[in-house]
């Protein structure tokens, strides 16, 4: 008789049901001690774990498409996503890990060849002023800074963020004290401004003067090693990209920007060195430099050569060594410009 009242297995959009149902009693319920509340935060935590397995498998078997479709379609069909952020804080520490884990499979899952994250998310793009401003936050940071840059490849999301007033707070979060959340809103600032090649030549464009006043003294001039350090390897990304041409012909014809670029070829550090070379390389390059620029260059010209002739990194890179010669030559070859 037993086996007529089994209960049958729930399917994947029914965890997701049960699931929005336990996180809506989460919102509502007052932080009470009964014990109904832990009862039902355990189970919530349970089923948060049962959607991380539908979608990543287990150690006995691999994630099945329909079932990560079904959960996929579910998921985003209500408001699911929104009442998981917005309760993340009420979780343990294990439910909250398995919750940013879920929603960071959620943004790749396709249905019938879409993206429904990213219709969801341009429906509620407020979401991602939460998911930011959780940087603020110790014990959310880096729950909330691992689901940002899962919903930051749609591009439109990208382009929100680039466009919002949050951006210019990443110049503070890559400073903050504490080093995991520095580190995390770096690993952030940086997909934003890799990812989507011609968003980011658009936002750039359009916000040069504040973007590299902020990135010049915040990052490029911090007197925290690793800021620098990871600054200048981020500009030479974003400069050295074809699609931002335009921005680094501008960024080059500066005198300001060549200043910060030489004391930081000056540094102790190698690696530092190296990245700033990369840049500087640029400045050299540029065949329609400024007076000004040339000015500085001519002046410096002999400590420049001093410095490029004891100049080696560590492994053989015959592409170094050929860029190193030619910034040489040139700089050997100026002549001073009238100003104008």
């Amino acid at each position: 008789m037993k086996g007529l009242f089994k209960s049958k297995p729930r399917t994947p959009a029914d965890v997701v049901r049960q699931t929005r149902d336990l996180l809506i009693y989460a919102q509502r319920s007052p932080d009470s001690r009964e014990s109904k509340r832990e009862e039902k935060m355990a189970e919530l935590s349970k089923n948060i774990r049962e959607l991380k397995c539908i979608l990543y498998g287990n150690s006995e078997s691999e994630p099945v498409s329909e079932a990560c479709a079904q959960l996929t379609q579910e998921f985003f069909r209500e408001n699911t996503l929104r009442l998981l952020i917005m309760c993340l804080p009420k979780l343990n520490l294990e439910a909250r890990k398995d919750a940013t884990q879920v929603v960071a499979n959620l943004q790749r899952q396709q249905v019938h060849s879409k993206l429904i994250a990213s219709d969801y998310l341009e429906a509620n793009i407020d979401l991602m002023d939460v998911l930011i401003q959780g940087y603020g936050d110790t014990d959310m940071a880096l729950h909330y800074g691992a689901m940002l840059r899962e919903c930051i490849r749609h591009q439109s999301v990208a382009r929100y963020v680039l466009e919002s007033e949050h951006m210019k707070k990443f110049f503070d979060y890559i400073q903050l004290p504490n080093f995991d959340i520095a580190a995390d809103a770096a690993a952030t600032f940086k997909e934003l401004m890799t990812r989507h090649k011609s968003t980011v030549a658009d936002f750039l464009s359009k916000n040069y003067d504040w973007f590299f006043a902020e990135y010049n003294s915040k990052l490029l001039e911090s007197s925290n090693y690793i800021t620098r350090r990871q600054a200048v390897k981020l500009l030479g990304d974003i400069l050295l990209d074809r699609s931002n041409s335009a921005v680094m012909t501008r960024y080059v014809s500066s005198r300001d920007n060549l200043r910060i670029l030489m004391n930081l070829l000056r540094e102790s550090s190698k690696s530092i060195q190296i990245e700033a070379f990369h840049v500087f390389k640029l400045f050299a390059a540029n065949q329609n430099k400024p007076a000004d620029i040339v000015g500085i260059l001519v002046a410096n010209r002999s400590k420049l050569l001093r410095l490029f002739a004891d100049f080696k990194i560590d492994k053989e890179d015959e592409q170094f060594e050929a860029d190193k010669a030619q910034v040489v030559r040139e700089i050997a070859a100026l002549e001073p410009k009238e100003l104008s």
